[in-house]
C-alpha cells in the first residue's frame, strides 16, 4: 500500500515540493499584483503517473484560495489542471 507524499510549501523559494523514492517534484511559482502565476510543475519520469503534479497543483490553489490570491495558471499542466477542476474557478482571473 502506498501513501500520498506530502507536500510542503516553501514559501521563501516560491515552490511547493515533496520528494517520493528519492526524487524530488516541484511547482514554482511567482507573485505578481494579487496573482499566484503557477510557471513550472516538474514530476521526475522515475515518478511520474501517480498523480504528484495533481497534488501539488492542488496545494497551490488550495494555498492561494488561504492567501487570497486569484491565480494565474501559466504553466500548460496547471492551466489543463484547473480545467478539470472547475471548483477553482471563482480563483482564476
Amino acid at each position: 500500500m502506498t501513501t500520498s507524499p506530502d507536500v510542503h510549501h516553501q514559501p521563501e523559494r516560491r515552490r511547493f515540493a515533496t520528494t517520493v523514492e528519492g526524487h524530488e517534484a516541484e511547482l514554482e511559482y511567482r507573485i505578481e499584483g494579487g496573482f499566484m502565476d503557477i510557471t513550472h510543475v516538474t514530476v521526475p519520469d522515475a515518478i511520474g503517473g501517480r498523480g504528484i503534479a495533481s497534488r501539488l497543483t492542488l496545494a497551490a490553489f488550495e494555498q492561494a484560495r488561504t492567501d487570497g490570491l486569484n491565480v494565474r495558471p501559466s504553466c500548460p499542466y496547471a492551466a489543463a489542471w484547473a480545467e478539470r477542476h472547475p471548483e477553482f474557478n471563482q480563483l482564476l482571473g
